[in-house]
């Protein structure tokens, strides 16, 4: 009974207890860090996503609106929202943004994108040559997806001949194997005043091979001689060098990509295309 009245009594005794020093690893290096960009913003800021791409910075903040910014803090643009947006979130390259709302129990997604301002000094042109209405395409001989599109483009142009230009940029594509070589031929197609010409043909072949390129640069009439000499010139791999850093510039990754009047085009369709040239004309009838 003593026993168990002693051990009873230790119970209630204080227990100290003594708190290990963290073990160190002695073969852990020290941490090292570095500022790599601070910029101010223009009110508190609320939540915040970056791009996986590290083009685009977007923060909430408590001004209602939505900031992007480049990583190195030049403004992109501000998108007002709801004053109850309490959190955000993007899409991998940043195309959408998408919201919750703390007071309405609501979940949005917007569409982003951004106009982008192209050169096209030196690109072939399509149609009147002041149309008022530009559209750029970033296009690909070898793809199926770009050829699909030619007939949208010229019925569209036949809609409107006075008042849209089309202006063609060249983005051979990695994964076609004839793409850079048939970009290069109408570069030099270019050169003897038959680009279109050579566009066409190009377009049309179904079945590519090593010989496609010269039987349609044949059939199209150029002096095959004076075609093979500029085929080696420096001058177009140049060329092809500023359309394809134009395109980077233009974010543009797939083709066709198309601008109209420097807005990016998601829907080819020839209804919405038709859509976005009357915007364009700040007209609301347009061409039919």
């Amino acid at each position: 009974m003593l026993k168990q009245i002693a051990f009873c009594a230790a119970l209630l005794l204080p227990l100290t207890v003594h708190a290990q020093e963290p073990k160190k690893n002695n073969n852990a290096g020290e941490l090292n860090w570095s500022i790599q960009a601070s910029w101010p913003i223009p009110a508190k800021p609320i939540d915040i996503a970056q791009s996986l791409d590290n083009k685009k910075v977007f923060i909430l903040a408590a001004d209602a609106k939505v900031y992007i910014f480049t990583p190195d803090g030049v403004q992109l643009g501000a998108l007002p929202v709801d004053p109850n947006v309490n959190a955000i979130d993007i899409a991998a390259r940043g195309e959408t943004l998408y919201l919750v709302n703390n007071k309405t129990n609501t979940y949005s997604a917007i569409d982003i994108n951004f106009n982008q301002k192209i050169d096209i000094v030196g690109a072939p042109v399509r149609g009147k040559v002041d149309a008022p209405v530009t559209l750029v395409l970033f296009s690909d001989f070898e793809c199926p997806w770009c050829a699909k599109l030619e007939p949208v483009l010229a019925e569209l142009l036949a809609k409107n001949p006075d008042k849209l230009r089309i202006v063609f940029k060249h983005m051979p594509l990695p994964m076609h194997p004839y793409a850079e070589a048939a970009a290069s031929a109408a570069i030099v197609a270019q050169k003897q005043g038959k680009f279109w010409e050579m566009h066409d043909a190009l377009f049309q072949t179904t079945n590519w091979t090593p010989n496609t390129i010269d039987e349609s640069a044949v059939r199209v009439g150029l002096d095959m001689d004076k075609f093979r000499a500029d085929l080696a010139s420096p001058d177009v791999q140049v060329r092809l060098a500023k359309d394809r850093s134009d395109a980077q510039s233009a974010d543009v990754n797939a083709t066709p990509s198309i601008f109209i009047n420097s807005k990016p085009v998601k829907d080819r369709s020839l209804q919405n295309l038709q859509k976005m040239v009357n915007e364009a004309l700040g007209t609301a009838g347009g061409a039919k």
